[in-house]
């Protein structure tokens, strides 16, 4: 959740949204649950039950000319049903100046009243992509995230099992790091997983025997990026002789996935043993990702191939 004081004081000018607090002080620490606006013009015609709580009410100019042209008592009347519908502020847009009764009906029920010169359209979108952050739901993990072609790759496996040491030859192979060791992600839609690095750790990474690098002093600013879309999970495991675990699927035909913030995203799990360069191995994991969100499952239409080859030998 997030208090209307704390969308004000997120500097949301920073994203091209600057707000004024009009009226309706005492109500700052209303809490905004819900990235989602609503403007709904007829809240204010006599159907405010379709007002959501924990959602910012915008008044475009439509919504102002209306109650501009209520009668007094009408448009006190408008205004008390939809604040008692427990919003957690309104926000003018256009830089519209409010009337005196809506400013007063704000201060009455406590609800701030906010205001912006920026335009409907783009102050919707604006506050929706402030609000979606804002909200997002948050998780740390352990691991190595990378931009490989373009795809972003989260390295995980145990301590000590050669994630940085694998992220290190990815970058000298020309790919770029966004976060080692820790990774803070967050769930943004119902469909984006985004990984990012904390801001005290961000372009540094650790590898035994040589301790704490940097990574864009190094290799140069092309190197790093703040954050990236988690596209694909490689876990890294110890390769155990006689346990037959990585004996399971060899072909790849069938899809595995990790769980992240409730979002199943695609799964490679990669076993680790003397001899196999890991950084080529997840690099060609990423390519083959690649192909197969874009329809092309090299495994699957091996085996087509096979199964109509021998389909074929039989009708002979």
């Amino acid at each position: 959740m997030l208090s209307v004081s704390g969308l004000l004081g997120g500097r949301p000018e920073q994203a091209g949204l600057p707000l004024e607090l009009l009226s309706g002080a005492a109500g700052v620490d209303r809490r905004i649950t819900s990235p989602h606006i609503q403007k709904t013009g007829l809240a204010l015609a006599g159907f405010d039950e379709y007002l959501q709580p924990g959602r910012v009410l915008v008044f475009g100019e439509s919504e102002i000319r209306f109650l501009d042209g209520l009668e007094p008592g009408a448009r006190q009347q408008a205004l008390a049903a939809a604040f008692a519908r427990d919003i957690p502020c309104v926000l003018v847009t256009a830089g519209l100046e409010p009337s005196a009764d809506l400013r007063a009906s704000a201060d009455r029920h406590g609800v701030p009243l906010l205001r912006t010169q920026v335009p409907t359209p783009f102050a919707i979108a604006k506050l929706t992509t402030i609000l979606e952050d804002a909200l997002a739901v948050r998780e740390v993990v352990h691991g190595v995230l990378m931009d490989i072609l373009g795809l972003g790759v989260l390295i995980v496996g145990e301590s000590g099992i050669g994630k940085s040491e694998c992220a290190l030859d990815l970058v000298v192979r020309g790919h770029r790091l966004v976060a080692d060791d820790v990774v803070e992600l967050r769930r943004r839609g119902e469909t984006t997983v985004i990984g990012a690095c904390p801001e005290l750790t961000r372009h540094h990474m650790e590898v035994r025997g040589l301790g704490v690098i940097n990574i864009r002093d190094l290799f140069g600013v092309a190197s790093t990026r703040a954050s990236k879309r988690i596209e694909l999970v490689v876990q890294l495991e110890r390769w155990r002789d006689g346990d037959g675990a990585h004996d399971r699927d060899r072909l790849g035909l069938e899809d595995a996935f990790h769980d992240l913030l409730g979002l199943k995203v695609p799964l490679v799990r990669m076993p680790v043993a003397p001899g196999r360069s890991l950084a080529i191995l997840v690099e060609v994991a990423a390519r083959n990702q690649i192909l197969r969100a874009r329809g092309r499952h090299a495994a699957r239409e091996l085996a087509a191939r096979l199964e109509r080859a021998l389909g074929q030998g039989g009708d002979r």
